[in-house]
């Protein structure tokens, strides 16, 4: 296509959006901006300007429905129409025309508390798979099931903050068979209604920052979503794991990845019923009341050590290595405790190393005094000295032993390492420890020869 006949469709797009914008003010409409208005603001030659090539974003939707514009906006296949004050859906044969390719939508934080008005969206929109609905006023309405029967093509839904019921919740999942990533988190939940279906097509739940605090909750989760892979519960008060050996891998016999971060567990027990969960393998355990008293080093350690098939923790992937020193760090720092208070993994980890002795302390500070033999006049005289001291310093606490001043005094270092003899110290103002004076070496002193 040339530069004058992408001009030329420029123009025709203008005049065209100019005759919409009459024929929406002429109409008797709800109050607000709608989705079609937004639509072709966004995407305007102004907003997005024309490009050429493969992959530019241009799009011309085969179909019956005809528009004056749907071969001139550059509409890609991901629409983001975040906050743009969008409060119903407009002309249902314009979003069908503009649209039928679309498979990423965003409409979070608009104005939509009608879900009739996102369904006349939804509908016309017949490659959409991921939804975001996040901040809208959406539980001001009800969802009827022939709404919801829409929305059947989506793989991903994104209802955060919008107070959507857990009735709205159901209505949605019978009507969205193959429906995979659900996120729920701000709706202020203070409990889980189950179900009497299970949706099996669920693999990632988000619902974080609700009010959930009793572990029967998210067993009810387990219960309506059997094949979950992912379960993000950041941010709920859950204070304790209150199911057994038996009941929990039956009740998440597939989930690989669960976060408990800043969640309100407070025993060891609880994390160690983590094991009882057949795939584990990532978990975030970061800001629980039960690790606040340890170390950084120690929480990671006793956690990993705690979860025997756990390969990521809090983000980072645990190495065969880690695991190695994380199991040891766990038996030396329980060693000392009586048999009956023992973790019930510590005899596993005996079993696995044996039992291992104490690490021996080893005191890595750097030596403060250092008893020498000072020589002089054939004499020996044992002395306690501060190796931070400077020559200077050092040639004044001689005075006590030797009758010099500091000026008439020579002071020559013997290390009883060393090959080379002794060593005259005349620079004053070095420290001792630079000689590395260690107990039981010799210091010579000798009178200046005028």
């Amino acid at each position: 296509m040339g530069l004058l006949e992408a001009n030329a469709r420029a123009f025709t797009l203008e005049r065209a959006f100019q005759e919409f914008k009459a024929t929406e003010t002429a109409m008797d409409l709800p109050c607000g901006r709608s989705f079609m208005q937004v639509l072709c603001e966004k995407y305007s030659p102004e907003n997005f300007p024309y490009r050429r090539g493969p992959g530019a974003g241009v799009h011309v939707p085969p179909g019956p429905h005809v528009s004056p514009m749907k071969d001139r906006l550059n509409l890609p296949s991901v629409l983001v129409l975040n906050s743009c004050g969008i409060s119903y859906a407009g002309e249902e044969s314009e979003i069908a025309a503009f649209c039928s390719h679309v498979s990423e939508l965003d409409l979070s934080d608009n104005k939509l508390d009608d879900w009739q008005e996102v369904s006349k969206i939804v509908s016309n929109v017949p490659q959409l798979q991921f939804l975001n609905l996040s901040s809208n006023p959406l539980h001001l309405s009800v969802l009827g099931r022939d709404s919801a029967v829409t929305f059947s093509g989506i793989r991903k839904l994104v209802l955060n903050n919008c107070k959507a019921s857990w009735e709205t919740v159901h209505t949605l999942l019978m009507e969205i068979p193959e429906l995979e990533e659900l996120f729920l988190c701000l709706n202020d939940y203070k409990t889980v209604l189950c179900s009497s279906v299970c949706f099996r097509s669920l693999k990632l739940l988000h619902i974080t920052d609700n009010n959930l605090q009793d572990w029967s909750e998210v067993r009810k989760l387990g219960i309506m979503f059997p094949c979950l892979d992912t379960l993000v519960l950041a941010n709920n008060n859950i204070s304790a794991i209150d199911d057994s050996e038996d009941s929990l891998p039956r009740l998440f016999p597939n989930l690989r990845s669960i976060s408990l971060h800043k969640s309100g567990l407070h025993c060891w027990e609880d994390i160690e019923k983590l094991n009882f969960l057949p795939k584990l393998e990532e978990i975030r355990l970061l800001g629980i009341p039960l690790v606040e008293p340890y170390s950084t080093e120690e929480r990671r350690k006793l956690v990993i050590a705690r979860l025997r098939s756990v390969s990521k923790l809090n983000g980072s992937v645990v190495t065969e290595g880690e695991r190695e020193d994380s199991e040891r760090f766990f038996l030396r720092y329980y060693m000392n405790l009586p048999k009956e208070d023992v973790p019930l993994r510590y005899q596993e980890l005996v079993a696995k190393y044996g039992k291992l002795e104490p690490l021996a302390e080893v005191d890595l500070r750097p030596q403060y005094k250092a008893n020498v033999d000072i020589h002089f006049a054939e004499k020996v005289e044992r002395m306690s000295i501060r190796v931070d001291q400077t020559v200077a310093e050092f040639k004044k606490q001689l005075k006590t032993l030797v009758p010099l001043s500091t000026n008439n005094m020579r002071v020559y270092y013997l290390d009883h390492e060393a090959p080379f003899g002794p060593e005259e110290m005349k620079l004053s103002t070095r420290a001792l420890h630079s000689y590395n004076v260690r107990d039981g070496d010799k210091f010579y002193i000798e009178p200046k020869i005028k």
